[in-house]
């Protein structure tokens, strides 16, 4: 009775979830605002995060760092690797591409969750989890429909948001395998200190400048450390302990429901008329996924 209370989350996971969603959603926006290469405008993104992270990591799980396997801890780099990878391709997508094609194509990460977890994870795919990649893929193809630019500059953007899916996919996965076992705290704050240092690394062997930016991107950078990555990435890192790699992966897709809104009031980019019928989609491929992840 004592191991079940302790695994007994203190928060609705969906909830948590949910959250994570809408605050992740605001990522696309914010970047679009800040006036900065794409690689510092990452760097900053988790190197700040960090920044807020480790102090309290040292505060409150430093016993529990200390002890971790040295398996345990390849694992969180690598998992913050593919993250500072997912973070480079995706944010420099924006460069060339719209909101909406970059934020659909990042977030196909749902089929290679799909095709790698036999092979990564010990969670098996129902076929109500499969209809619901599915569905939720093709509703978000839909939102962005007449957006995509097959060529030139916009097709280089394609490709990046398609590499940061990928990545996308294996940080997920390591994260599924690492939080049954590990704190949300420990875990994070190796993972974002990790994809911070090889940022970083990147952006200075790119003689990338660290400073003079206007205010207005500072306030943005710091925004993204907080609302995207501390509250968005830590909510869905704080549900892989309850839900799939894949369940996750496929909620994470109402971010192309609400990124597009959010760039509408703020950047006056339109919607296309199409997107109510994939946002439809999207949501209905996220409740078949909630019913096959419930079984």
């Amino acid at each position: 009775m004592k191991r079940e209370a302790e695994e007994r989350p203190l928060f609705l996971p969906i909830v948590v979830l949910l959250i994570g969603v809408v605050a992740v959603s605001t990522g696309a926006t914010i970047i679009r605002l800040a006036d900065a290469p794409a690689l510092v405008i990452s760097a900053y993104r988790v190197g700040l995060a960090s920044l807020i992270l480790i102090p309290a990591a040292l505060l409150f799980a430093r016993k529990e760092i200390m002890s971790l396997s040295f398996a345990d801890i390849k694992i969180a780099i690598a998992s913050g690797a593919f993250l500072s990878l997912h973070f480079a391709a995706w944010i420099s997508s924006l460069d060339y591409t719209t909101v909406a094609s970059s934020v659909v194509l990042v977030n196909t990460n749902p089929i290679w969750v799909a095709l790698l977890t036999p092979f990564l994870s010990s969670d098996r795919l129902t076929k109500m989890s499969i209809l619901g990649v599915v569905f939720s893929v093709i509703g978000s193809a839909i939102i962005s429909a007449g957006d995509f630019a097959l060529g030139g500059k916009a097709l280089l953007g394609d490709l990046l948001a398609i590499a940061g899916s990928w990545a996308a996919a294996f940080y997920l996965l390591f994260g599924r395998r690492l939080r049954q076992r590990m704190s949300l705290l420990s875990y994070i704050t190796i993972c974002y200190a990790t994809a911070a240092i090889i940022l970083f690394a990147i952006v200075m062997g790119l003689g990338y400048p660290l400073h003079g930016y206007p205010a207005r991107t500072w306030l943005c950078l710091w925004g993204l450390a907080i609302f995207p990555q501390i509250i968005g990435h830590s909510s869905y890192n704080w549900s892989l302990k309850y839900f799939s790699a894949s369940f996750v992966a496929i909620a994470l897709l109402g971010e192309p429901v609400v990124s597009p809104i959010l760039a509408y009031f703020i950047l006056k980019e339109a919607i296309m008329p199409v997107t109510v019928l994939g946002g439809l989609l999207v949501l209905v491929g996220i409740a078949l996924a909630a019913l096959g992840e419930s079984r």
